[in-house]
């Protein structure tokens, strides 16, 4: 079993920055892909960025160029950095470890942007 906790949400003005952060813990050996996916109200829950174990990254498109993901092995954390958020960035964003093919998720943080 692997546990996730979340931190850093918040409310943020449009143009401003946030950092999330997302701590594993248990069988974290069995760690490769940690990542984030955000929901927000009414829409499906969509992958934000991955990072596997080696450092290879993947971000969508509609955050590339202003969210940057990155990991902390020895930690066992990952963090998401959000600049220049604007109001389409509000959702609750999940923190996810892929864990031996076994998909593992945090209870979920808020981010909310005001124009």
């Amino acid at each position: 079993q692997v546990q996730l906790v979340e931190s850093g949400g918040g409310l943020v003005q449009a143009g401003g920055s946030l950092r999330l952060s997302c701590a594993a813990s248990g069988s974290i050996f069995s760690i490769n892909v940690m990542g984030w996916y955000r929901q927000a109200p009414g829409k499906q829950r969509d992958l934000v960025a991955a990072i596997t174990s080696g450092g290879s990254t993947s971000i969508a498109d509609s955050v590339l160029g202003r969210f940057t993901i990155s990991r902390d092995n020895a930690k066992n954390t990952v963090n998401l950095q959000m600049n220049s958020l604007n109001s389409e960035d509000t959702a609750v964003y999940y923190c996810a470890a892929d864990g031996a093919g076994v998909n593992y998720w945090g209870k979920g943080t808020l981010v909310t942007v005001s124009s």
